[in-house]
């Protein structure tokens, strides 16, 4: 089957929103691409549709999610100190364990069809990744990876002192992909103390705020993560 090739990219800035509606929003631009898949299969060249690709950038109020393969230990929290916290806890699809989501975080979800880019879903972390990266250099923060995990890392090289700015959990079905990337930029991380964070409990949780002592201008940082996904994936944004 020929495949029609579209880099074009719906951008959308969905600005504070509750978890559950972002991932409603998620689930319903996903299910519909992948029903256009499969309803490709049966037309002809000239009939087929090309699928569209999207990157939603969103903050969320204070919430706890736990991917499929995480353990509920991992949440230190019982109802009571969730409400204390005025925080939220959600089961979720993605893989990886439990994280935090809050104010002051960006968070970036693209639903791209990755036959429209590349279909390799190692490189399509690696290139979220190396897009918080390049944007952490602009503002002379040196992160990395760290062998085994996945994320951006502060002192991924002598590790003496290893800490997560960035968290990425995903899912992928027919080559489409939902949820993404929690980049900490002036998150309050004591919200993380209730947690242990993606399951690792001998390494730190970071932001650009704490690295760097000042409060970042949160709509320039994610118009640099924009650009670098945009430039990293050859899309084009519209």
């Amino acid at each position: 089957m020929n495949t029609i090739i579209n880099k074009k990219t719906q951008f959308r800035q969905l600005g504070l929103i509750d978890y559950k509606e972002a991932w409603d929003e998620q689930e319903r631009i996903f299910a519909n691409t992948v029903q256009l898949k499969i309803a490709n299969r049966n037309k002809s060249d000239l009939d087929r549709l090309p699928t569209p690709n999207y990157l939603l950038f969103c903050s969320h109020p204070h919430v706890y999610t736990l991917g499929k393969s995480g353990k509920p230990e991992n949440l230190l929290l019982d109802e009571s100190g969730l409400r204390a916290k005025q925080a939220k806890y959600y089961k979720i699809n993605r893989g990886g364990d439990i994280t935090y989501h809050g104010p002051g975080q960006l968070v970036g979800y693209p639903i791209l069809d990755l036959d429209n880019f590349f279909t390799d879903i190692h490189k399509y972390l690696r290139f979220l990744e190396e897009a918080v990266i390049l944007t952490l250099w602009e503002y002379e923060i040196t992160a990395g990876r760290i062998e085994g995990l996945t994320g951006v890392w502060l002192d991924h090289i002598e590790q003496k002192e290893p800490r997560k700015i960035c968290a990425l959990g995903v899912k992928s079905s027919r080559w489409v992909t939902m949820h993404g990337f929690a980049f900490n930029i002036n998150v309050d991380l004591d919200y993380f103390g209730n947690i242990i964070p993606c399951g690792i409990d001998d390494k730190a949780v970071t932001s650009m705020n704490k690295e760097l002592g000042y409060t970042l201008d949160e709509a320039e940082v994610a118009e640099k993560v924009k650009q670098h996904i945009g430039k990293l994936f050859e899309m084009e944004f519209i």
